[in-house]
């Protein structure tokens, strides 16, 4: 199981992010509990980042929507969560 840090950055995304999509929010929770369980499972489609954001990590929450995030030990059992957003916003 991996530890998830919700920093304050985040936590303040992540409140903005379901302001704006509340229908999300179940789905959303049904996720981030899948990913601290296995960060790679099928469909998450968790993969590895590049560009400016080379060295962070994204998955899937809706065909639209991602979370950026960030392995903080070499084990993959700590994780930052960085940002969320439309693919637009994230990217």
């Amino acid at each position: 199981m991996v530890e998830l840090i919700w920093d304050e950055h985040f936590k303040k995304l992540y409140t903005k992010w379901v302001r704006q999509h509340p229908e999300l929010k179940a789905l959303f929770a049904k996720k981030i509990v899948q990913f601290a369980e296995d960060p790679f499972h099928p469909s998450l489609k968790t993969h590895s980042l590049s560009g400016v954001l080379k060295g962070l990590w994204s998955f899937r929450i809706t065909y639209e929507h991602r979370l950026v995030f960030d392995f903080l030990d070499k084990h993959r059992t700590k994780v930052l969560l960085i940002d969320i957003g439309s693919h637009k916003e994230v990217y």
